[in-house]
């Protein structure tokens, strides 16, 4: 017999380890079922799993209660997505929720009747995601930020500081060519109209971020954009924790990255991005088209500058620079 102390012990163990996971399955009969498809780690994906959960709640479904998710994880793997997507396509969920223009695409080729809601920075109807922003037509549909047109933005802010950089490197990631390619083609274009000189770098994996930087210390480049890609986005922490020891000045789209020690973020706001992705994945399972839809489009950008780290790496922001700025970290 079961003795009161291993059962309390065994109720322990399960809230440490796999709470979550038993009332996650713990729901009605006939639930409907959430793909969701990553190219991470499940543990990088925590606030826009959050986001995104929250998202799915205020359209009336709960994970564990009326809604069930099945979680698929490239780990960083890109190339792992389409099999990952045509497994979700075999278990035959209801919606597929895809983190990330690479799995929006991976998705999208598996399958073209379970219904698709995508977050992506780059125009979903440039890479093929969508016939039109206003009716995607298809069957997928989703929320934008944009962040692969706010390079060239990026590249401005970047010239107002004092000194100014001559040569900005900008970090891609080779294995989300989607992005990669807009993002490249974009800054190539506003640096020569900005009289910048820009070399593109790439990396793909934790590895390839020591040669990145030593790349950078070799070009004497003043100034680093940071591309937005889910490889880059969730490692915010360690590639500010970069900037600062290699004194690049450096920016990136998300105010994490300020936050994390880097000097200057501009752009959307990712967890307004998944909640509203769980807003369409819920709506879907209401019984909404996907096709008739229309892509949201993050509207709101921020710009957070830290003060710290720009001294620390010896540049200074005009005043003029901080006036506008939403958050200022000192």
């Amino acid at each position: 017999m079961t003795s009161y102390i291993e059962r309390r012990a065994f109720m322990a163990a399960l809230g440490a380890a796999g709470l979550w996971r038993f009332m996650a399955h713990a729901h009605e009969p006939g639930a409907p079922v959430i793909g969701f498809l990553g190219s991470e780690r499940e543990e990088l994906f925590e606030a826009r799993l959050r986001a995104f959960r929250g998202g799915l709640k205020e359209a009336g479904f709960t994970e564990g209660q009326n809604a069930v998710i099945e979680y698929r994880w490239a780990e960083g793997r890109n190339d792992r997505l389409p099999a990952l997507a045509t497994d979700l396509v075999n278990r035959g969920v209801n919606v597929i929720a895809a983190g990330g223009t690479p799995a929006a695409l991976a998705a999208k080729a598996a399958s073209t009747t379970i219904p698709i809601v995508f977050a992506t920075a780059t125009n979903p109807v440039a890479v093929g995601l969508a016939g039109s922003l206003a009716r995607p037509g298809g069957n997928s549909t989703g929320v934008t930020t944009f962040g692969s047109e706010i390079g060239p933005k990026q590249l401005e802010l970047l010239q107002e500081l004092s000194p100014p950089p001559r040569l900005v490197a900008l970090l891609l990631n080779p294995t989300n060519p989607a992005m990669a390619d807009i993002e490249s083609r974009n800054a190539l274009t506003a640096a020569g109209m900005l009289g910048l000189q820009l070399r593109v770098l790439y990396a793909s994996s934790e590895p390839d971020f020591a040669a990145a930087f030593e790349r950078i210390r070799e070009l004497g480049a003043g100034g680093l954009v940071v591309g937005n890609d889910l490889f880059f986005n969730s490692r915010l922490p360690q590639l500010a924790a970069l900037t600062l020891r290699h004194r690049v000045p450096a920016i990136h789209q998300f105010r994490e990255f300020a936050a994390a020690g880097g000097m200057m973020s501009y752009g959307g706001d990712v967890a307004i991005t998944y909640r509203r992705l769980g807003h369409y994945a819920g709506g879907i399972l209401k019984g909404e088209r996907a096709a008739e839809l229309p892509i949201q489009q993050a509207i709101k950008v921020e710009m957070a500058i830290n003060l710290k780290t720009a001294a620390a790496i010896g540049v200074t922001f005009p005043l003029a620079l901080i006036s506008r700025a939403d958050d200022v970290i000192e």
